[in-house]
């Protein structure tokens, strides 16, 4: 979900992470015609846009509007995680992720060695062979606008997005597979821009752009399906300079399972009972 792919810090990009692609409806302009006059040249056709979401903030407020009270609090899926070495070789790895939203995520990718990442708000812990390796201040981009943005005040939500460095000012409509999309934190034509795009009609985050160190990083979620209330992108993936590097697909899906708040302990890492080894509620 929200795995290994690119985590922010202020200005700097770390590795790490996140789970949304989706169904959306466009809408038309029609003109109507006065017969006794000749027809006016028709403009290029445009989705018009909903009212009132002609900046960053609104968007933000109608993602949140449209799931508030409804969207699921807890999430648990397996994780089969592809990574596209330089070489062009992959490696294939089953990785096992839990959330409690809003900003709380756990992903383990050794099981066996208890090896992993957490993420608690604003912190980013590292775990390895069940030792604390390291830990750092950090949002995940993506767990906040894949899921937190559906339960936490919607002004929390623009706050940290606009420390993240996104442009809130700047929005414009766009197409993206062919469905009608809201493009925020880039004017129209700008690709590199740090921006996400949010799909018209059901409102869920589909796509993020950033620029780091080796080019372009491109993040799509794809494929959701309905759960809980609200919706989980079942296939994610990562690309930089337009090359793929990581692919997560995830399987079975649960939501609003009971969770042990810690999972989401850093100092109970090892010690609390797995998730994976409790019975389906």
């Amino acid at each position: 979900m929200i795995s290994n792919g690119m985590t922010q810090r202020g200005s700097r990009s770390t590795r790490a992470i996140i789970a949304l692609t989706v169904i959306a409806c466009a809408a038309s302009c029609r003109r109507g015609s006065v017969p006794q006059l000749p027809p006016a040249a028709a403009a290029p056709a445009r989705p018009a846009p909903a009212p009132g979401l002609n900046s960053g903030e609104a968007v933000v407020r109608a993602m949140h509007d449209k799931y508030n009270n409804k969207w699921y609090r807890t999430l648990t899926f397996t994780q089969k995680t592809t990574t596209t070495l330089t070489s062009g070789s992959e490696v294939v790895q089953t990785w096992y992720e839990a959330a409690m939203f809003p900003g709380k995520l756990r992903i383990d990718t050794d099981l066996k060695s208890k090896s992993g990442q957490l993420f608690t708000r604003d912190s980013l812990f590292v775990f390895n062979a069940g030792k604390q390796v390291s830990a750092d201040t950090g949002m995940n981009p993506l767990l906040v606008l894949g899921f937190d943005v559906y339960l936490q005040p919607a002004n929390r939500t623009i706050s940290i997005l606009r420390r993240l460095g996104y442009n809130l000012d700047l929005v414009h409509e766009s197409t993206w597979q062919g469905k009608p999309v809201y493009v925020v934190g880039a004017e129209r034509g700008d690709t590199v821009s740090r921006q996400f795009w949010v799909d018209r009609d059901r409102l869920l985050f589909l796509r993020s752009i950033d620029r780091v160190r080796q080019g372009r990083a491109d993040t799509r979620f794809n494929q959701y399906v309905e759960s809980g209330g609200g919706w989980i992108a079942v296939e994610v993936v990562f690309l930089v300079a337009g090359r793929r590097r990581l692919l997560e697909e995830y399987s079975d899906v649960r939501t609003n399972v009971p969770l042990n708040d810690a999972l989401f302990d850093p100092t109970r890492w090892t010690t609390v009972a797995h998730w994976t080894t409790q019975p389906p509620g």
